[in-house]
């Protein structure tokens, strides 16, 4: 019958939602609660790099003008 596919689709699930909250999770552990922000999707990564290039490392949260921007 049709839901003899329930358990497989439910370790399934399971399996494909592990990576993310694992690296959320990893995320904030490594960082020590330095930032408030968490990269959730590729972008938010381009983004907090290019704020860390930009502003330097463990300062993503504190924008300089742009005259003192490297």
């Amino acid at each position: 019958m049709w839901y003899e596919i329930l358990p497989g689709f439910g370790i399934m699930a399971v399996c494909l939602m592990v990576p993310g909250i694992a690296t959320i999770q990893i995320q904030k552990f490594t960082n020590k609660k330095s930032t408030s922000s968490i990269a959730r999707v590729p972008y938010h990564w381009y983004l907090l790099d290019r704020d860390r290039r930009l502003f330097g490392v463990g300062k993503n949260n504190t924008p300089k003008g742009l005259e003192n921007i490297k």
